[in-house]
């Protein structure tokens, strides 16, 4: 898709990461709400205050140019503390169910009142340790984690950070980043809500009938004792409301046959990734990893020096190697026994051990003696809070309520679907969703995003109307392939197009309406970006070893064209998609 660049477009060369100007006084001001025969989206009602769904980096973020742009803003986070996936603990999450949970309660099972209590209502639960778990949800990530982020825009990483970097480093710098915007956990900032976890947002209705901003129903969960809690359900209203909840919502369990055999004998040694800690627990163990990307190959250098064998099994469509597999692929240490797609997990006798059951693959092979299974099969999204947007959604509403909605939201959980620029929802632009894009760091993305929900939503920038946005929507599932898991999928030449077009649009609505400009593109040193590849991969991508294509030769596959490579290629510096 070929976005349309509004006149102004500054693009100063030789920084690190976009700056933003002192205000322009606007040159052309109007009130509010101005009748036009512009080409712009007109809002049903006025924007003044705004929920935020998630405390992580996409949330803070918002937060934070929503409140600059004079907006009243309430900040909903289930943890206990700012940081979303950043919040490392011992604890783990409940297994991943055999076959998947439906989408969309994939990643919880909303909590209500009794019915026909007056709200607000409260609840003394006991003995509650798993209703607490699933409450603030332990996030996917393990003890020896590392990644690698770009700063936030007005809270730069300090000189001489590193490059890589613990998830210990990342949770305190989006700690630190919180306490500087007066959110974090422990501020008692009345503009945040801890513990507490959005169960539904619904539409509403006003006294006159007409559709007027949206209401959250609410659930707090807060500890009273050594096993006891407190929750509280409520509801409070907003004009508008960004779901920053993330990315990694929904664990995928393989439809394997068998699998669900296993995992009801072995629980705890048949998991999903998101379970994954630390690898002392696989010590002189034969332990079988399903999946090579991210996580995959991660956790397998992981265990790698811990475990007796380790089994890494991966599968292809279409006999073609996804070209960011193939560079997963690399990173796995060479004593890894590779195999192809599993057919299914045979049936177990009663009484016996797990190491005596039979995995058979695809080719026939059978492989035996495994100890451990780690499915590193990754995630969809889910929105349990907006049951009524899936398709084909059985929802009842409340009173004052809208009972009638248009579907956007995939049942497979793998895109979403109506959304302007990836982030406006086409029919109702008061609703919006952060940090959905994939083959992008959130961290340098947000900044452009969260400046145009602020700019737009306080009438300093302008939507195109409808029809055009439409027909933008359209222009993108095209170029993207269709709707389907690569919906939000950017890479390096889309995040340049598309942050181009937000730098170019933001700066035009500056000089129309003022506000702050963006002086250019983040410029991201190709030479730290080579070494980082080198560090990583073992050498520039172009140039790579041949290992790979031997695996998938001897696999029976093949490894991608140029044109399909080209299509799904991204900056591995940044790749979080863990």
């Amino acid at each position: 898709m070929q976005l349309r660049i509004p006149l102004l477009l500054l693009t100063l060369p030789g920084i690190a990461v976009a700056h933003f100007q002192l205000p322009l006084a606007a040159t052309t001001p109007g009130p509010p709400f101005r009748g036009t025969d512009r080409d712009e989206y007109e809002f049903k009602w006025p924007i003044q205050t705004v929920a935020i769904i998630g405390a992580g980096p996409s949330g803070l973020v918002a937060s934070r140019e929503l409140i600059e742009a004079g907006l009243k803003v309430r900040l909903f986070e289930r943890d206990s503390v700012p940081g979303g996936n950043w919040h490392y603990t011992e604890e783990v999450p409940r297994d991943a169910p055999v076959p998947n949970a439906p989408i969309p309660i994939g990643d919880f099972v909303p909590s209500f009142a009794p019915v026909g209590v007056v709200l607000p209502y409260s609840e003394e639960y006991e003995d509650d340790a798993e209703i607490r778990r699933d409450h603030r949800a332990p996030k996917p990530i393990w003890e020896s984690l590392t990644s690698n982020a770009p700063s936030f825009n007005q809270w730069p990483w300090p000189t001489g950070t590193n490059w890589e970097l613990s998830h210990y480093e990342f949770r305190n710098y989006i700690r630190a980043y919180a306490s500087y915007l007066h959110v974090n956990s422990n501020d008692e900032n009345p503009a945040t809500a801890y513990n507490t976890r959005v169960e539904l947002v619904e539409k509403r209705i006003n006294a006159e009938g007409k559709e007027q901003g949206w209401r959250l129903w609410l659930k707090s969960l807060v500890s009273t004792g050594n096993n006891t809690s407190r929750a509280t359900w409520w509801t409070e209203d907003f004009d508008a409301v960004v779901v920053a909840s993330g990315r990694y919502n929904a664990p995928v369990m393989p439809s394997i046959p068998g699998l669900d055999h296993w995992v009801r004998r072995f629980p705890g040694l048949v998991r999903h990734s998101r379970q994954y800690r630390r690898p002392e627990a696989y010590s002189n163990q034969t332990v079988l990893i399903v999946g090579a990307s991210v996580s995959g190959s991660d956790i397998s250098r992981d265990i790698n020096p811990w475990a007796t064998t380790v089994y890494q099994s991966f599968r292809v469509r279409h006999t073609t190697v996804h070209y960011r597999l193939e560079n997963f692929l690399r990173r796995i240490p060479r004593n890894t026994t590779f195999v192809g797609e599993l057919k299914s997990f045979l049936p177990i006798p009663e009484g016996t051990p797990i190491q005596s059951g039979l995995i058979e693959l695809i080719n026939g092979t059978i492989i035996s003696g495994i100890d451990s299974v780690i499915l590193a099969t990754g995630f969809r999204y889910s929105f349990p809070f907006l049951p009524q947007y899936y398709d084909s959604a059985l929802y009842m509403p409340h009173e004052d309520s809208v009972a009638t909605v248009s579907p956007f939201l995939a049942l497979d959980g793998s895109h979403l679907r109506d959304l302007h620029l990836d982030l406006f929802y086409i029919r109702d632009p008061t609703l919006a969703f952060h940090g959905i894009n994939l083959g992008a760091q959130p961290f340098s993305l947000s900044d452009y995003l969260c400046l145009a929900l602020a700019k737009v939503w306080s009438n300093t920038a302008k939507l195109p109307s409808s029809q055009t946005m439409w027909k933008m929507h359209e222009e993108l599932v095209v170029d993207r392939g269709g709707y389907g898991k690569n919906l939000q999928f950017l890479g390096p030449e889309r995040l340049t197009d598309n942050t181009r077009y937000f730098i170019g649009w933001l700066n035009q609505a500056a000089i129309e309406y003022g506000g702050r400009q963006i002086d250019g593109l983040p410029k991201y040193s190709a030479e730290v970006d080579h070494y980082w590849v080198i560090a990583q991969y073992g050498g520039p991508l172009q140039e790579r070893p041949s290992v790979e294509g031997a695996v998938a030769e001897s696999l029976g596959l093949t490894t991608a064209s140029e044109s399909g490579k080209a299509r799904q290629r991204c900056n591995p510096m940044y790749d979080d998609a863990w």
